[in-house]
């Protein structure tokens, strides 16, 4: 598995020879396959060969497009991760909706539990509070949408009050930014397994591709916002920066290791966990915020 996050954004063409991803552009760039786990397509002046794709398909390269502003819009992934797909997409429709409620009580509550982190980081001692005292409020399926009262404490402390998530702003976007690289990278774990991003176990929207992905990344939200807010306002290379978050030096299962190495490791043992209504078996990243 790969271990680099290329961006492309300017004008080139990019196609395969030699198991290297080739970028002819005003020099000619070589890159190894086995070394991209991500390849993000930023400029809509980039050329591509179909060859090229199906190559990044074979070996699970997650491909992400973006539009003429250069935000994420579109991504590509194979229809098939795994030989028995067809096998892993009916267990998948089998999970017990015992384990889907347990599993995402844990998901949320550790989500809230990073944003307290990262509360923590800002000085934000009294709000950091609350958001402990909601994380250990959480129920199974989270009835009680503590995730809900958590957020809007949280976005109005690293927003700003009267500041919303639909504001619009440099912040806002590097958010959207980084939550995209994340979403995609946990999207490519689940296809990778096997499984279908569609089928998810709180998002449930029929019109959304990757609804099992937008379950699985709700934890990792704070490290693109950690990341976010690290940056400096107006910070021409911001989406490099957030893109970079994958690089992240975390903790999991016990060992320093990247976060993308974490996701993968995370998405599968997410995966086990709802296969055998153990929702203790999940090992989230460490760190990172």
């Amino acid at each position: 598995m790969g271990f680099r996050t290329v961006v492309v954004k300017s004008r080139c063409k990019l196609e395969v020879r030699l198991s290297s991803l080739i970028i002819r552009g005003e020099q000619e760039k070589h890159i190894f396959l086995n070394e991209i786990n991500t390849l993000i397509v930023q400029s809509t002046a980039v050329s591509l060969t179909a060859s090229l794709l199906c190559e990044l398909m074979r070996r699970n390269i997650k491909v992400i497009f973006c539009d003429e502003k250069s935000e994420p819009n579109s991504e590509l992934l194979p229809y098939y991760g795994a030989g028995n797909t067809a096998k892993r997409y009916r267990m998948q429709a089998e999970w017990k909706d015992s384990a889907k409620a347990e599993v995402w009580q844990r998901i949320i509550r550790r989500k809230i539990l990073a944003q307290r982190e990262v509360l923590l980081a800002r000085g934000a001692l009294e709000r950091a509070e609350m958001l402990e005292g909601y994380a250990a409020e959480v129920m199974p399926n989270d009835e009680t949408n503590r995730e809900g009262h958590a957020a809007k404490v949280y976005f109005n402390c690293i927003l700003g009050e009267g500041n919303t998530r639909q504001s619009g702003g440099f912040l806002n976007g590097c958010l959207n930014y980084g939550y995209a690289v994340i979403l995609s990278a946990c999207n490519r774990e689940i296809v990778a397994a096997g499984y279908c991003t569609q089928l998810g176990i709180h998002h449930i929207n029929e019109f959304n591709e990757f609804n099992f992905g937008c379950d699985l990344m709700e934890p990792l939200r704070p490290v693109a916002d950690s990341r976010a807010l690290s940056l400096e306002p107006g910070d021409p290379e911001f989406k490099r920066n957030m893109a970079d978050i994958l690089n992240l030096e975390v903790i999991s299962e016990g060992k320093r290791t990247t976060l993308d190495v974490a996701i993968r490791n995370y998405v599968r043992s997410a995966i086990a966990a709802l296969g055998e209504g153990d929702p203790s078996r999940i090992c989230f990243p460490e760190g990172g915020v």
